[in-house]
């Protein structure tokens, strides 16, 4: 099955206009795969710095729509809510559209843009929600500065957490500390390339340096992984993706062991679940930078498997890949994924046209609030 995307913020004829070949194709069951499930996707390219939107068409089609965001990395919704990451700044939207009520194109959910915080250019990786001084507050990780964060009123951010491992809060990206998993509203796991205390030191720990740490106990909970990323808890097992092997699995946490369930040809990052399925997200390898010279080049090598970006939906019994969508050009690095539950059709308000302008709407709280006015002066006086 071939589908193109629909690109509001592209260029017209899609995103590449010289490129007549479509941008996405999918699986044959992958539609049906989102009806089934109820849901819609999103995911987030830091390469080509977009936020995409997977859903069905009323006709049955796959419909992808994407909007601009600079170095967008960090994804986090709960469907009516949604956070991500740019070069600098920390963005969040909010659903506009009410319960049962849809886009004529067909969207049900329409995101638009209501709080931008500047953060710098940290590196802001993972993103979800947790409770801080009794209020729902965006934690993240800081990448460059090697620690868990939120919001700050005043400054940049506000740390919460470091490594043991670490000695200073210093903008020197040590760990490459990269993945947050949750338990609830708890900050439970986080994942980083390497153990170093040092400016850039992960690089040198990519082969079999990655570790899960204990967020509360700050004990290492296991080791020996290959640059993991995107810890997830979910129905009571830790689930990552070790990248540099291609392997897809869950920690033990007992003795820290981790067991794969299925290869991934790409490097996969960015794990999301519905039901009994995940959806991985996969980039192409980069050949001379920080993906090269891993575990994954030889076992692609050895299955005769080219690379591929896109997303998989991977059976956790079998271990089955069940659905798959690729992009067949101009995509080629996927960070993070995210299931939209209870939609059909996703998209948002971007920065680059008129909507954004024309987006105005007055909160309304009740029928009775007053607005208040300024009386106009008398005349004469």
């Amino acid at each position: 099955m071939t589908v193109t995307a629909a690109l509001p913020d592209a260029p017209a004829g899609g995103v590449d206009a010289a490129n007549p070949e479509p941008l996405v194709t999918c699986s044959a069951g992958f539609s049906d795969w989102l009806e089934t499930q109820d849901i819609a996707l999103a995911l987030t390219t830091y390469q080509a710095g977009r936020l995409f939107f997977v859903g069905r068409k009323p006709d049955g089609g796959i419909r992808a729509h994407e909007r601009l965001i600079e170095n967008c990395q960090g994804l986090w919704t709960d469907g009516q809510s949604l956070w991500t990451s740019s070069a600098f700044m920390l963005w969040r939207f909010e659903n506009v559209l009410q319960q049962g009520h849809a886009m004529p194109g067909g969207a049900d959910r329409r995101f638009a843009p209501v709080e931008g915080r500047v953060t710098g250019q940290i590196d802001l990786h993972d993103i979800a929600m947790t409770q801080i001084d009794g209020a729902p507050r965006p934690i993240f990780v800081n990448t460059l500065c090697n620690c868990l964060a939120t919001i700050s009123d005043r400054d940049s951010f506000r740390p919460l957490w470091m490594p043991r491992f670490i000695s200073a809060l210093v903008a020197e990206d040590r760990c490459h500390l990269n993945g947050l998993a949750m338990d609830g509203t708890r900050p439970a796991y986080v994942t980083a390339v390497g153990t170093s205390d040092v400016a850039d030191g992960w690089r040198d720990q990519r082969q079999a340096g990655g570790v899960v740490i204990d967020v509360d106990s700050g004990e290492i909970a296991a080791a020996g992984l290959s640059m993991p990323h995107s810890p997830r808890l979910y129905r009571g097992r830790l689930w990552l993706l070790n990248s540099g092997t291609g392997e897809f699995g869950q920690i033990d946490l007992r003795d820290g062991s981790f067991t794969p369930l299925c290869f991934c040809p790409g490097f996969a990052r960015g794990l999301a679940f519905s039901g009994n399925h995940a959806v991985i997200g996969l980039s192409l390898p980069r050949h001379g930078g920080s993906f090269s010279g891993l575990e994954l080049d030889q076992r692609l090598a050895r299955k005769s498997a080219t690379p591929r970006c896109g997303l998989l939906v991977v059976d956790l019994t079998s271990g089955r890949v069940e659905h798959w969508l690729r992009f067949g050009h101009t995509i080629t690095e996927l960070y993070d994924t995210a299931v939209l539950p209870r939609t059909r059709m996703a998209e948002a308000i971007g920065f680059r046209n008129d909507d954004i302008r024309r987006e105005i709407r007055p909160e309304i709280r009740s029928g009775t609030d007053r607005i208040m006015a300024t009386p106009h002066p008398r005349e004469g006086v």
